[in-house]
């Protein structure tokens, strides 16, 4: 999709970072937890940071 903002990479950093083992390789349940743990309203901001978290879980890099 191309560059991602930096609010959307600091808040999922940091989402991972408190919350790391909350999160898995898939990327609806990311889209929940980010759910649970924030109040995003905007739909898209949501699944922008989900599908952040889900491409560092998969690729080991926010270890």
């Amino acid at each position: 999709m191309g560059i991602k903002p930096s609010y959307i990479k600091n808040f999922g950093l940091e989402l991972i970072g408190r919350y790391g083992d909350r999160f898995t390789p898939d990327f609806d349940e990311n889209k929940h937890q980010v759910s649970e743990l924030t109040v995003i309203d905007s739909k898209r901001v949501r699944n922008r940071i989900a599908g952040f978290i889900t491409r560092k879980v998969n690729t080991k890099k926010h270890l």
